[in-house]
């Protein structure tokens, strides 16, 4: 699966680091941190071959994301997802606000088709931390932390086969 993506900013980085601490009681911890906007299947792509769903993204994001601007995105809290839509939860995660993001969320989203349980009216922008283990856990991370804003100003296309970026995208496009 493919999807589009936010670098996540050192800043954001640190803190997730500086939480990790907390998060051992969890099943897993992430270690490299990604912020979704739109993820791309085969349901979303109309092919199947990874290789043709790459080039295609390559194609027609360009086109997609032009005359968006750069825009501003924060964290200021810990939340979790108690029984996520996807794998072993509980999921948490820093909860990220912006209004920017979620515009070009639905932008993509009226473009390419959500994925159920995932995006549209589901979408939750977020940085993974931690998934598995309890409630209780999860719910004594939650919480308000010291803030951290940046200005989003690249995408990249985020290829989970080999966990790395494969394109990048400057905003404003």
């Amino acid at each position: 699966m493919f999807s589009l993506n936010v670098p996540v900013p050192g800043a954001v980085a640190r803190v997730a680091a500086e939480l990790h601490p907390q998060l051992v009681g969890f099943d897993s911890r992430r270690e490299q941190h990604t912020l979704v906007v739109k993820r791309f299947d085969e349901s979303t792509l109309r092919a199947s071959q990874p290789e043709l769903q790459l080039a295609t993204l390559q194609q027609q994001l360009p086109q997609k994301l032009t005359g968006t601007p750069a825009f501003e995105a924060a964290v200021r809290e810990i939340d979790f997802f108690a029984e996520p839509a996807r794998g072993e939860g509980p999921v948490v995660y820093l909860a990220v606000e912006s209004p920017g993001l979620r515009e070009l969320h639905e932008e993509l989203v009226d473009a390419y088709e959500a994925i159920e349980g995932l995006e549209g009216v589901d979408y939750v922008p977020h940085v993974t931390l931690a998934r598995g283990g309890s409630v209780v856990d999860a719910e004594r991370v939650a919480g308000e932390i010291e803030g951290v804003s940046w200005a989003v100003s690249e995408l990249v296309i985020w290829d989970s086969r080999y966990r790395e970026a494969v394109s990048r995208y400057s905003l404003p496009a």
